[in-house]
């Protein structure tokens, strides 16, 4: 079996009763999570300037956006909202995916169930479906994709959006690996953005490609069903490299469980030495003398900034990020990231303690920190990978809900997500 059959398979196929209970906690932590970062998001240059266009645009009033009361067609609501919901870079992570699953699948779930009035049974179902194929693909792809210069988030995730917006729209598998073979020949995005508004609008094209595939195909529209990995298809010719890994135990065992979420507002390479340190706190910022920090050798050319001067330099620098850590900043806020905070003395003066060594035995989910105080020294070390209870995970995530939208709106969006999350009223969050 073909490993186009097989996701089509999935994603026609799986019913709410085959969902593990920790997978379906984990999308409903990942829609306040995505719902969090997407109106945190609203008013950067990328989601502004999306936003005016797609509204200038107007058509059928199918689907709500984040930032405006004004309903739009699906495949534009999808393409701003991907876009708004990754511009603060701050949304969920899978490591093994090598991307962002919920930006590019949420948004076209969302307004393809805004559209066809599914209900949010339904639309969660639908998400979940899509995300798990999301990172499905991404395994697939795996790291020679993403080495080569493709954006995970964006390929892997058109097609986990497609088999979305499918799902809502009452494809059968026949049609799914239609939508599959089509996005063969649609799902785009680059590394070489990175560092632009064209990094989250990589998760607007998913969206939007997603949800623009399925609507064709519900249409009648014919493509090379084969295409994601016949011979000049999607895979071969974009370094796909591993389809074992990728379909085993798809339908039983959820990938998705496994998904990361950004407790700190900068690069995720930094998370694990925070995590770290945080262990640690309080700790005296006058009895520091020095602070070593052990990390994966592809974060020192990521996030190592030895002396940024601006709030986005921070957002990747260990040799800030860890003393504003120290000194009472909390790294889980937006605003503690200016460029006041890297000119204080006591920053910098930290700062200039702080050796940032790589060490090839760590995974990139790991740190070790050594700090010698005056009297003694320390070590801890932390890994992304360690499991998180759910409960834990939620009131962190509520925490950082409530530091982006205020307590009772991240209050009333949970509310809405635990009474079903019906996509009325999740839109109703979105443009509030």
């Amino acid at each position: 079996m073909t490993f186009t059959s097989q996701l089509s398979d999935f994603a026609s196929e799986i019913s709410a009763k085959d969902v593990s209970s920790e997978a379906a906690q984990m999308l409903r932590l990942s829609l306040l999570d995505w719902l969090a970062v997407g109106v945190a998001g609203v008013d950067e240059p990328v989601s502004r300037i999306t936003r005016e266009m797609v509204l200038t645009e107007g058509g059928a009033a199918q689907a709500s956006l984040f930032g405006s009361d004004t309903r739009l067609p699906a495949r534009a609501a999808a393409l701003t909202n991907g876009a708004t919901s990754h511009a603060l870079d701050y949304d969920d992570t899978h490591f093994a995916h090598i991307g962002h699953p919920s930006v590019a699948v949420f948004p076209a779930a969302l307004a393809v169930a805004q559209a066809t009035g599914a209900d949010g049974a339904a639309f969660r179902h639908a998400a979940l479906i899509g995300i798990e194929a999301s990172i499905r693909v991404g395994v697939w792809l795996g790291r020679a994709h993403y080495q080569t210069g493709f954006h995970q988030t964006a390929t892997a995730g058109a097609f986990g959006a497609g088999l979305a917006a499918a799902r809502l729209m009452g494809l059968g598998a026949g049609d799914m690996a239609m939508v599959l073979g089509l996005l063969a020949t649609r799902a785009s995005g680059l590394k070489s953005q990175f560092g632009t508004m064209g990094k989250p609008f990589n998760a607007g094209l998913a969206a939007a490609n997603g949800v623009e595939a399925a609507q064709l195909v519900a249409r009648g529209f014919v493509a090379n069903p084969d295409a994601l990995e016949s011979a000049q298809g999607f895979g071969p010719t974009h370094a796909g490299e591993d389809i074992q890994s990728a379909a085993q135990g798809i339908g039983k065992e959820w990938l998705f469980e496994t998904v990361s979420h950004k407790f700190h507002a900068c690069c995720h390479g930094l998370h694990a030495a925070l995590e770290a340190q945080a262990a640690l706190l309080p700790i005296d910022a006058d009895a520091v003398q020095a602070i070593t920090v052990c990390t994966h050798p592809r974060w020192m050319s990521v996030c190592n900034q030895p002396a940024p001067d601006t709030g986005l330099g921070a957002k990747f620098s260990y040799a800030t990020v860890l003393p504003m850590q120290i000194l009472g900043h909390d790294t889980a806020r937006l605003d503690s990231y200016n460029a006041q905070v890297c000119a204080d003395a006591a920053l910098r003066g930290l700062r200039d303690k702080v050796q940032v060594l790589a060490d090839d035995s760590l995974t990139e989910m790991q740190a070790h920190l050594t700090i010698t105080l005056a009297d003694r020294s320390v070590e801890t070390s932390h890994d992304l990978d360690a499991p998180i209870a759910l409960a834990d995970r939620q009131a962190r995530l509520m925490a950082k809900a409530g530091s982006l939208l205020g307590e009772e709106r991240a209050a009333k969006a949970w509310q809405i997500i635990e009474n079903g999350a019906a996509p009325e009223d999740v839109g109703e969050m979105q443009s509030a």
